[in-house]
């Protein structure tokens, strides 16, 4: 990604995919039924193509994530600061996201191009950072949170086991499709250098 309106494309299109996924949109709007939240996705691949404007972009995808949650609370008459998930807990999404993103900025700096050994830096440094970044977030809400009345090391590891996989899962989707799209534009580009070459012999 070596072109600013690359990068700025790549911007707008994660900003549309947190934003739209996080809002929970209906079902009427969607067609599709409930739509996972893709923000952990948008935060990784935001850190493999936006490495260069981190010192920007991650803090505006922040304020993105607060706002929609302020947005979504507020639209269904709670008061943001005293809804449940507004804990000190709450402010561990900044650690927690800032893993998913350097998790994308690993790979983004042992990334060599259409190789079978970028396949496997995806899936470790993918596997590595939503590990961390559940463990942050998941172990702040349990631990600092009021939901949970007696928190205690059997119940934290109980709910981790029950919510790892799904948040894991919904993650690996979207990133495996944002890795398809990387490919096939990949391929297209190569072909068209392939193609001018042989115009210009």
């Amino acid at each position: 990604m070596n072109s600013t309106a690359q990068r700025a494309t790549v911007f707008a299109l994660l900003v549309l995919l947190l934003v739209s996924t996080r809002l929970n949109l209906p079902t009427s709007v969607t067609h599709f039924g409930p739509v996972p939240d893709a923000s952990w996705a948008a935060f990784f691949i935001g850190g493999f193509y936006l490495r260069t404007w981190t010192r920007w972009a991650f803090p505006v995808f922040m304020a993105l994530a607060v706002l929609v949650d302020y947005v979504v609370i507020s639209g269904q008459g709670m008061d943001f600061f005293a809804h449940y998930c507004m804990s000190a807990a709450y402010w561990f999404l900044v650690p927690s996201y800032a893993a998913m993103w350097f998790g994308g900025l690993l790979l983004a700096r042992n990334y060599r191009g259409l190789q079978w050994r970028a396949v496997a830096w995806l899936a470790a440094t993918l596997l590595v950072s939503a590990s961390a970044c559940y463990l942050l977030s998941n172990g702040s809400f349990y631990w600092l949170s009021d939901t949970v009345t007696n928190a205690t090391f059997g119940g934290w590891a109980k709910n981790l086991g029950d919510w790892y996989l799904p948040y894991l899962r919904s993650t690996a989707m979207y990133v495996a499709g944002g890795a398809v799209v990387h490919v096939v534009v990949a391929l297209l580009a190569r072909e068209r250098v392939a193609a001018a070459d042989a115009v210009a012999r």
